[in-house]
């Protein structure tokens, strides 16, 4: 393998790597149809990328790289699959990497790129190798390559790529339904995180108050627990207490008082995020007060509770939150700090999500004080599901709630307001870009810019 060729460069997942390779020194190239802010990183790399799929691309080319949402009638996929061009999945190409050196893999249904992020932060004084599915303030960037022995990455278990994975460490944030339109049920899920946690070398760290990490725990004698709520875990936070925007607790390690730590980003869930991250410093010899330091101003991963905007009236947010269990942890978090009016602008994810979970939207708003509802971002999927916005709507049952049909309909919705307000908006599609150029127009009218 020599010249490598990534098909949906631009993907979070894919740019990752791509950059990874290129460190490696290996002739890198790519295609994709659209772009992000990612793409110019990658280019001033020596990356080439194509912005059509096209079968010419792959001349010279000896392996293609894709994901499982590229199509095999893809014209370099279906290419390569002709000329017999070897075809590798992402996940196997990050497994091999990761698996070559101390790889610390963070896996669960949600918190995957915050722990990673914050692990990846706390970790750079050891000149970790890093790929994670957000952007990470501390690199500035989805990816780093170092000489360190450390690998840290999130494992991916929608399409069960994690289980190339051989890691050395894995943290196991939660385990819920997702994906079912692949995995089929929850069972087969807990099945793969099974054999993830077989294939973990030395230990496997995990949150003991998710009722489906506790059916795999059994009698594996290299878990590690972590809890909020029993104090018998090996890791424990109590005392917890929210100050001037900072939420402050206690933290035990096997029985040793570990000392106060204070997160910057807000909600219970990201205590929980924090907890493996304080053993795993700990457990590599990190100076506890500079981890204490370090996780203190830690202010989450791109569209992790991303504020773009906050002129002490307004506030913009963007975050990731699609599964209806992240959006009330995110908006429990909210409501702690925020003493304005909630305004959540959601963008449901998928059409089979929506299917699938549509019993558990049932109040996962509640928090909110308005929720505007946008149309589905379909990530591919065809609308052959049979449940509408209308459907999604009743069933979260929100008294002060509505649909709006486009970007158009909301802009003009947005501009007629002025009151202080904190706008959240969340989904893992387009709906950021929504939210990154409300925020670009408030802040071109506090300058007077028209």
């Amino acid at each position: 393998m020599e010249n490598v060729f990534f098909v949906g460069i631009n993907g979070i997942g894919m740019s990752g790597l791509a950059k990874i390779m290129r460190e490696l020194n290996y002739n890198v190239a790519g295609s994709d149809p659209s772009s992000s802010y990612l793409t110019e990183e990658m280019r001033k790399q020596g990356i080439k990328i194509y912005s059509e799929h096209k079968k010419e691309n792959i001349e010279n080319m000896d392996t293609l790289i894709v994901s499982t949402a590229i199509s095999r009638e893809n014209p370099e996929y279906k290419r390569a699959l002709e000329e017999g061009i070897p075809v590798l999945k992402r996940g196997q190409l990050l497994a091999e990497l990761l698996n070559q050196k101390t790889g610390v893999a963070v896996a669960g249904t949600h918190g995957k790129t915050t722990t990673s992020s914050m692990l990846a932060t706390i970790l750079l004084e050891k000149d970790p190798t890093v790929v994670v599915g957000g952007i990470v303030d501390a690199i500035k960037s989805n990816a780093r390559y170092g000489a360190g022995e450390y690998f840290v990455a999130e494992a991916d278990e929608s399409d069960n790529s994690f289980l190339y994975m051989r890691p050395k460490y894995s943290v196991i944030t939660n385990i819920e339904a997702d994906h079912l339109e692949k995995h089929g049920s929850l069972e087969n899920i807990k099945k793969s995180f099974n054999i993830f946690m077989q294939q973990t070398e030395k230990e496997i760290i995990v949150c003991l108050d998710n009722k489906n990490v506790q059916d795999l725990i059994g009698y594996k004698d290299n878990v590690i627990t972590y809890s909020l709520e029993d104090k018998s875990a090996d890791i424990y936070a109590e005392g917890i207490k929210i100050s001037e925007g900072k939420t402050l607790y206690d933290v035990y390690i096997k029985g040793e008082y570990t000392g106060e730590f204070s997160l910057s980003i807000p909600g219970k869930h990201n205590i929980y995020n924090s907890l493996p991250v304080i053993y795993l410093a700990k457990e590599f010899g990190l100076d506890m007060n500079e981890v204490k330091k370090k996780i203190n101003e830690f202010k989450g991963a791109k569209r992790r509770y991303d504020v773009l905007y906050d002129d002490g009236n307004i506030k913009v947010i963007d975050d990731y939150a699609h599964h209806p269990t992240e959006i009330e942890a995110t908006l429990q978090g909210a409501r702690s700090i925020e003493d304005k009016h909630i305004t959540v602008i959601f963008q449901p994810h998928r059409y089979s999500r929506v299917k699938f979970l549509l019993e558990e939207f049932a109040g996962t708003f509640k928090n909110a004080d308005e929720l505007i509802l946008m149309p589905v971002y379909s990530a591919g999927e065809k609308d052959e599901f049979g449940v509408s916005l209308e459907d999604l709507l009743n069933k979260i049952g929100h008294k002060n709630s509505r649909i709006i049909k486009d970007k158009n309909e909301l802009e003009e919705e947005l501009s007629k307001r002025n009151e202080s307000h904190v706008y959240l908006f969340m989904g893992a599609g387009s709906i950021s870009s929504f939210a990154h150029e409300f925020a670009e127009k408030l802040e071109k009218q506090k300058k007077g810019i028209n």
